[in-house]
């Protein structure tokens, strides 16, 4: 399943030259895939059912990333379900923006 089509890769194209593609997300085209995808899935995380494990999958994952191919943005066979965790081990880079560091007054209840 591909829904790609001319006009749609070039406005992907233009979102990421605009630094917008959070757009792209946001677009029917987009919902349809991902809920294609989690079906297929059973709505569970694959790398940790790779691993034997079980997670419930809470995002669709480009396996080619949209920036760098946007082309694949739309096709099935580019996507599949991981829970947070198995994302964040994928795309640690999304992190570095992230602070970890907890804030906690010296009075504490």
């Amino acid at each position: 399943m591909n829904l790609m089509t001319p006009d749609i890769l070039r406005d992907i194209q233009q979102m990421i030259q605009d630094d917008t593609l959070i757009r792209f997300y946001k677009s029917k085209e987009w919902r349809i895939v991902r809920a294609t995808r989690k079906r297929l899935d059973n709505n569970e995380c694959q790398t940790c059912k790779r691993n034997g494990r079980y997670s419930p999958a809470e995002m669709v994952h480009h396996i080619k990333e949209v920036r760098h191919y946007p082309e694949l943005a739309l096709d099935l066979s580019n996507t599949e379900c991981e829970c947070n965790a198995c994302h964040n081990k994928l795309h640690p880079e999304k992190l570095s923006g992230y602070n970890r560091t907890t804030i906690i007054s010296d009075e504490r209840w």
